[in-house]
């Protein structure tokens, strides 16, 4: 399959669609660290992490923006969710929204609860103040990595931030990430390690086209 066969498409997600974008999600995350680090079994993790991502796409509040690659056949094979200024934290009810699922996500492994929320406070502390879009999910269906699908989401918004001048800002569980979003300007920031013994998370931050840094009191 050619780049030309790809196509982004930003129509909102049906049930069924949204279903299959969490499918990309458990595909390209099942093997990432912080997740197997959460649940260890293959059986459990692969339930769990369907909820986790299909609860994270239906329940992004009114800043998220999905954005989908489809190939010729209209299969979905990226997928990217981004929260706009202002959109995080997300509102309480959005939050609350999310949380029967979230759980779900886990509940067979309740050391994954504690260890999770753990991860999730030091995210949430580290999160910078500053004006920026927020790289919520970005995903790539294994079978489809390294022809630019990644790219293709990563161009389309970030063209959108540039006009803005605001900066953006992502997490990624896995280190060698870091030199493939350096390529889009990110630079990373931190590495958080709240849970002993666990992988580490890193937080990267790109500086928005009029200049604006993110600042020192943002964590």
């Amino acid at each position: 399959m050619t780049n030309t066969e790809l196509r982004l498409d930003e129509r909102s997600l049906s049930n069924e669609e949204m279903n299959e974008a969490a499918m990309v999600a458990v595909r390209g995350f099942y093997t990432d660290p912080f997740f197997i680090f959460l649940s260890p079994k293959s059986r459990t993790r692969d339930r769990g992490l369907f909820f986790f991502f299909r609860t994270a796409l239906k329940h992004l509040g009114p800043g998220g923006k999905i954005v989908t690659v489809r190939d010729a056949s209209d299969r979905i094979v990226g997928v990217s969710a981004w929260l706009k200024p202002g959109g995080y934290p997300q509102p309480i009810r959005t939050q609350l929204a999310a949380v029967p699922g979230s759980i779900r996500a886990l509940y067979r492994r309740p050391r994954a609860l504690v260890d999770g929320t753990t991860y999730l406070n030091a995210v949430a502390r580290s999160h910078p103040k500053d004006p920026h879009w927020y790289l919520y999910l970005l995903v790539t269906d294994p079978e489809m990595q390294r022809r630019g699908v990644g790219a293709m989401l990563m161009n389309q918004r970030l063209g959108q931030i540039d006009s803005e001048g605001v900066g953006a800002y992502l997490e990624t569980q896995r280190e060698d990430n870091i030199g493939y979003y350096r390529r889009f300007g990110y630079e990373l920031v931190s590495a958080l390690r709240p849970v002993k013994n666990g992988p580490a998370i890193y937080t990267l931050w790109r500086e928005g086209a009029h200049g604006i840094k993110m600042s020192e009191t943002s964590n």
